[in-house]
């Protein structure tokens, strides 16, 4: 595991322990948590261009046969 050293204002980091406080949890988990989400939206970025570029390559057609198969249409 890493130690990471950040500067905040100290308004930011009262409301941060006050944050974690009302969670029961930890500055430190709040982060932890924050990096969590930060990383799974960034993957879920990367994905949604992948298929996207996936997708053009097929066409709209393509798309539009499955979502009228999908629509039961």
């Amino acid at each position: 595991m890493s130690a990471l050293t950040i500067r905040l204002p100290d308004e930011k980091y009262e409301r941060l322990k006050e944050l974690a406080r009302q969670r029961q949890t930890s500055v430190n988990r709040l982060f932890d948590d924050m990096a969590t989400a930060l990383l799974a939206d960034a993957d879920a970025q990367t994905r949604f261009a992948l298929r996207a570029a996936r997708g053009e390559k097929l066409g709209t057609e393509h798309g539009q046969a499955l979502l009228k198969k999908a629509l039961g249409n």
